[in-house]
């Protein structure tokens, strides 16, 4: 998912990592039963078994909920933030047994790959699913891949997260909120209370992506974390900022 802007970050001297979240890639799912706690304490192992101190976190749908509750936990650790497509308020208990009723549908091998076919394109825009079929059929595979146990997992996490607005409210760091314009999934003014939140956030709406801009608008999203990061770095070399 993040493959392009890993590549242009690196390619200016940066450390990069994209951590494969427990029961996707090489990470297994483990006995945890679900929390986004526990997702925020293994990106915080993770750092530590890299010898790194603190981080310019981005984080997109899931991974900006992940985000948050690694910004909780571990608040010294994050000297940047982006929030792609995601928000920070809770799940109100409607939504909460829908985030469970879809876990059940994915564990139910008669439900299964209809769900999977008619819910993923929902996660690219309009613009995308028409310009770009090849995406829709990568992001399709993606997920038909994905372990079913695990993305059950990743939903109840989810459902079960708390609001994070003053978790926001006390982020002192560069941050930026991005927001595609057809993304089908979170409202655009979800992306613009979080980026109020924010002590210093910046909201960016991206044009003709819907709920993944790293894969719609991958340059773009380029841009603005490498503008992030080098506005990390100003601050971090000036001695400002809470890091």
């Amino acid at each position: 998912m993040w493959q392009a802007q890993a590549a242009a970050l690196r390619a200016r001297g940066h450390t990069v990592i994209t951590p494969d979240q427990r029961g996707f890639g090489r990470t297994p799912l483990g006995t945890a039963p679900p929390s986004l706690d526990t997702v925020a304490d293994d990106l915080a192992a993770l750092l530590d078994r890299h010898r790194i101190g603190s981080v310019a976190l981005a984080g997109c749908s899931m991974g900006g909920y992940a985000a948050m509750a690694f910004l909780r936990r571990h608040p010294h650790r994050v000297r940047a933030l982006a929030l792609l497509a995601t928000r920070a308020g809770a799940d109100r208990p409607e939504e909460a047994a829908e985030r469970i009723r879809f876990a059940d549908l994915l564990l139910d091998d008669a439900s299964r790959d209809q769900l999977v076919a008619h819910t993923t394109p929902l996660l690219l825009g309009a613009t995308t699913r028409t310009r770009h079929p090849d995406l829709v059929e990568r992001v399709t595979a993606m997920a038909a891949t994905a372990a079913p146990e695990s993305v059950a997992w990743a939903q109840c996490a989810i459902a079960a997260r708390p609001d994070s607005l003053s978790v926001l409210c006390g982020a002192d760091v560069p941050a930026v909120v991005l927001a595609g314009d057809e993304d089908e999934l979170v409202a655009g003014d979800e992306a613009a209370t979080m980026a109020e939140a924010l002590p210093r956030g910046r909201l960016v709406t991206i044009e003709a992506a819907g709920h993944l801009p790293p894969l719609e608008a991958p340059d773009r999203v380029s841009e603005l974390l490498m503008a992030l990061v080098d506005a990390s770095a100003t601050e971090e070399r000036n001695g400002e900022g809470a890091c």
